[in-house]
């Protein structure tokens, strides 16, 4: 996999026609907010997740309608799993109702990142 895999997905429902989030572990669901939700999963001695959490915060911070989370996997590998993420770190954007937008495996780029969301943020 590439440093730079961005994945969109749109597949917002499970076979049995759940709606988009209710897959989510509880943890992921309770930190969605209004607008874009990015969730950083890191663990706690990678270096990459440092440097994606200043990156994913100062964006949030600089954005309307986009928020930025933390979950650390180390304690919590039933969680990586349920989530399909294989390395750390790994963001994923979430909409308010948990429909994942995009994911990105390892540090995002800045404007790439912010290109594909821009589809899903105030204007």
């Amino acid at each position: 996999m590439d440093a730079q895999d961005t994945s969109r997905t749109s597949d917002t429902s499970d076979v049995t026609g759940t709606a988009a989030g209710a897959h989510l572990p509880e943890v992921v669901r309770a930190a969605l907010g209004e607008g874009v939700t990015l969730v950083q999963l890191s663990s706690t001695f990678c270096a990459p997740c440092r440097h994606a959490r200043v990156l994913l915060s100062d964006l949030a911070d600089r954005t309307e309608g986009l928020r930025h989370v933390e979950i650390d996997l180390t304690e919590r590998p039933e969680l990586a799993a349920r989530l399909r993420v294989y390395r750390t770190p790994t963001t994923l954007a979430l909409d308010e109702s948990g429909r994942e937008l995009l994911r990105v495996g390892g540090v995002p780029k800045r404007d790439a990142l912010l290109d594909a969301l821009r589809p899903h943020l105030p204007s």
